[in-house]
C-alpha cells in the first residue's frame, strides 16, 4: 500500500493549522545495509563542517542585518544635511525597489497578481514604508538619531498595545502587561521626565514614536489582509515597496522643492539607505526567517538601538547622558516582556511585517 505523500505547506503561512490526520502506515520495508552515511557524525565530518558552516552564515547575516538597520538611523541624518526629507524617503524607497526588483528577474519570480491584493498592498506600503520612513526623516531633523533609534525599539510595545484591540488571538497577560507598563517607564527616561523633558524636542520625538506605532498598525493590517496570500514573500516585498515609491513620487513635488545640487556625502547616504537599509536588509531578514525562524530573526530589533546609539556618539558626536542609555534598556527589557512565547509552532512571518524595521 503506498503512503499518500504530505500536504505541501509554504513559508507564507503565517499562523499554525490543525494537522491532517496522519496517512495510513505503509508496510515496515527491510532493513537496510548500513552505509558510510549512516555512520556517526564526527566533528571532522563533512556533514559536520556543512553545519557549523550554516550556523556560522546565519549568525553572519544577522550580525550584518544589525549593523544595517542600526546605521540607517545615522544614514537618514546624513542625508536629510542636503536633501529634504521626503525626497531622502523616496530616493530610499526607489533604490531599495531596484534590488528587490532586481532580485525579482534574477529569480525569475513575478510581482503579485491581483487587484484586491495589490489594493492591500498599497495599505501596506504607506503604513509600513512610505508614512514611517518620512517621519523618521523629518524627526531627525529636531532630534538625535540616538533618539530615533530608541523611538524605532518602541514597536513591539505598540504593536502588542494593538493586537489587544485587533487581535482576538491575542489576551493580555499579567507578564506583557508588565512589559508594557515597563516599556512605557522606559520612554519616560529617555525622556527625562523628570526634568521636564528639558533638552528634548517634543515635535521630533512624537513624529518618531508615530512612525514607530506606524509599524505596529501596518504589521496588523498585513497579518489580516495579507496573510494567505499565495504569492512568495520577495514577489509581496518587491510589489510593497515599489507601491511605495509611487506613493512618494506623486506627493513629494508638492511639498519638497526639488534639490538644486547632489552633495556627494548625503546622495551616499541615501543610496546607501536604500539599496542596503531596506533592499539587501529585506534579503538578509528573508533568508533568516526562512532558516532559523521568525523567533530567533526578530531578535534583531533589540540590537538596533545599541548600534543606533553607538553610531550616533562615535561618528556623529551626539550627546549622550546617563539617562538615554539606561532607558533603552529599560524599553527593550519592556519590549521583550510583551512579546507571546511559543504557545504553538508558528509559521515564518513575513518580514515585510517585521515591527524592527527602521
Amino acid at each position: 500500500m503506498r503512503t499518500p505523500p504530505a500536504p505541501r505547506t509554504t513559508a507564507n503561512t503565517p499562523h499554525a493549522t490543525t494537522a491532517p490526520p496522519p496517512p495510513a502506515p505503509a508496510p515496515a520495508p527491510a532493513p537496510a545495509p548500513t552505509t558510510r552515511a549512516e555512520a556517526p557524525v564526527t566533528a571532522g565530518h563533512p556533514a559536520a563542517r556543512e553545519r557549523t558552516r550554516g550556523r556560522l552564515g546565519w549568525r553572519l547575516r544577522f550580525a550584518v542585518l544589525c549593523l544595517i538597520w542600526g546605521f540607517s538611523f545615522l544614514l537618514i541624518k546624513v542625508g536629510t544635511d542636503g536633501f529634504a526629507p521626503l525626497y531622502v524617503t523616496l530616493g530610499r524607497l526607489l533604490f531599495g525597489t531596484l534590488v528587490l526588483l532586481a532580485v525579482l528577474i534574477v529569480k525569475r519570480e513575478r510581482l503579485p497578481r491581483g487587484v484586491r491584493t495589490w489594493g492591500h498592498l498599497a495599505v501596506a506600503a504607506f503604513l509600513l514604508n512610505a508614512f514611517p520612513f518620512s517621519l523618521f526623516a523629518y524627526a531627525e531633523l529636531h532630534i538625535s538619531s540616538t533618539l530615533a533609534g530608541i523611538c524605532n525599539a518602541t514597536t513591539p510595545l505598540w504593536g502588542m498595545l494593538l493586537s489587544l484591540v485587533a487581535l482576538s488571538e491575542d489576551r493580555p497577560t499579567r507578564r506583557r502587561i508588565a512589559g508594557l507598563g515597563l516599556g512605557f517607564v522606559g520612554v519616560l527616561t529617555v525622556l527625562g521626565a523628570w526634568q521636564g523633558f528639558s533638552g528634548q524636542d517634543p515635535a521630533g520625538t512624537a513624529m518618531a514614536l508615530t512612525a514607530s506605532l506606524s509599524y505596529a498598525v501596518g504589521w496588523i493590517y498585513v497579518r489580516r489582509t495579507l496573510a494567505h496570500t499565495s504569492h512568495s514573500n520577495l514577489s509581496m516585498a518587491g510589489g510593497q515597496l515599489l507601491l511605495g515609491t509611487v506613493q512618494l513620487g506623486l506627493v513629494t513635488p508638492f511639498f519638497a522643492a526639488a534639490p538644486d545640487s547632489l552633495p556627494a556625502l548625503p546622495l551616499l547616504s541615501v543610496l546607501a539607505l536604500g539599496a542596503l537599509g531596506t533592499g539587501l536588509a529585506f534579503l538578509l531578514q528573508y533568508g533568516l526567517v526562512a532558516e532559523v525562524g521568525p523567533t530567533t530573526a526578530t531578535l534583531v530589533t533589540y540590537f538596533i538601538p545599541v548600534i543606533a546609539t553607538a553610531a550616533g556618539v562615535l561618528l556623529l558626536s551626539e550627546a549622550l547622558t546617563w539617562n538615554t542609555p539606561v532607558g533603552a534598556v529599560i524599553v527593550l527589557a519592556g519590549a521583550a516582556l510583551t512579546q507571546r512565547g511559543p504557545r504553538r509552532v508558528a509559521a515564518a512571518r513575513r518580514p515585510s511585517e517585521s515591527p524592527r524595521q527602521p
